[in-house]
């Protein structure tokens, strides 16, 4: 993605990318807390309605139409990215996050679209452990570079910071993530290379480095951005890691973060990496990067044997190492 296909974006898109652009002039930032935290904080009445430009767009508060600047108004209407929700009160149709100096546009709370794209607490520890990793490896040897399942491009957008000369691949399976990922990466200058492919689809190339933050959840409603799959939710993790390690280069890696709930003190999740590492000679290291998350999950059914869900970084090294 490249500043002269900027003409190719939708509309809406090219709303999105003057909406974050007039945003970091104003030095706009907000941290997405998680779903569970962001219901609670919405709920206090004191805080019904926006007073301000980051309860809009970040808490996703409805506000009335003198609440923001006329710039940032007149923006969201132009692109239809308002919702009236009653007399002279809107709500925004995109929300937007902050993670370090950039920002990201994605979908709105409460995110129950199919097509949802989701930000939270987990891009910023998958950003953390993309960074962290990185700094262990060649960078002069990585020339190509793909984020799995990338929705809103926060692991394609990180790597192309990080490895400026390298070709950073970011593919889903959501349409709607693309359009997001494509407006990030162009409000942050840089250039992606982005397709809509499933998961397992080929990249056609070896891929030195390729990370991925796939959901580890299960999900009622089998929404992608949510739902893990079998395996209490460790499936679409298992699926990734088979399909990437024969797309590897020899000497190439690749940084899963996901998540494990553990069964009677014990990480299936660990024991399925290791059985793929192994047959490729790659080695995987495996660690746990918080013991306990979403405990809230454990009050449903499909979860009444596991104990705990653990968050994991696996990361698979370069081969015979």
């Amino acid at each position: 993605m490249t500043a002269d296909r900027h003409a190719d974006f939708s509309h809406a898109q090219r709303a999105m990318l003057a909406l974050l652009e007039a945003l970091q002039r104003r030095r706009y930032r907000f941290v997405t807390p998680t779903p569970a935290t962001h219901q609670r904080v919405v709920v206090r009445p004191e805080k019904s309605r926006a007073a301000d430009i980051r309860d809009a767009l970040g808490w996703s508060r409805p506000f009335a139409s003198d609440a923001l600047d006329p710039e940032i108004m007149q923006i969201l209407q132009s692109g239809d990215l308002l919702e009236q929700v009653g007399d002279d009160l809107f709500s925004a149709k995109v929300r937007v996050s902050s993670l370090d100096e950039t920002l990201f546009v994605h979908s709105a709370y409460p995110t129950t679209q199919d097509d949802a794209v989701f930000f939270g607490p987990d891009s910023y520890r998958f950003a953390r452990l993309i960074k962290a990793e990185l700094a262990l490896l060649d960078r002069s040897r990585i020339e190509v570079a793909l984020d799995i399942g990338t929705g809103a491009g926060v692991g394609a957008i990180v790597l192309k910071q990080l490895l400026p000369g390298s070709r950073v691949y970011g593919n889903d399976v959501n349409a709607k993530a693309l359009e997001f990922a494509a407006v990030n990466a162009g409000a942050a200058r840089i250039e992606l290379e982005l397709a809509a492919s499933d998961p397992e689809v080929s990249l056609g190339l070896p891929i030195d480095l390729a990370v991925a933050n796939p959901p580890y959840i299960i999900d009622p409603r089998s929404r992608a951005y949510r739902d893990g799959g079998q395996l209490h939710g460790a499936q679409v993790s298992i699926d990734m890691v088979a399909d990437t390690l024969p797309q590897l280069a020899p000497g190439g890696s690749m940084i899963l973060y996901t998540g494990s709930a553990i069964v009677d003190g014990e990480d299936p999740l660990e024991a399925r990496l290791r059985a793929l590492a192994g047959p490729h000679r790659r080695p995987l290291r495996y660690r746990e990067l918080d013991p306990d998350v979403f405990g809230e999950e454990l009050e449903k059914d499909v979860y009444r044997d596991v104990e705990r869900i653990a968050l994991i970084a696996a990361v698979v090294g370069p081969q015979g190492a």
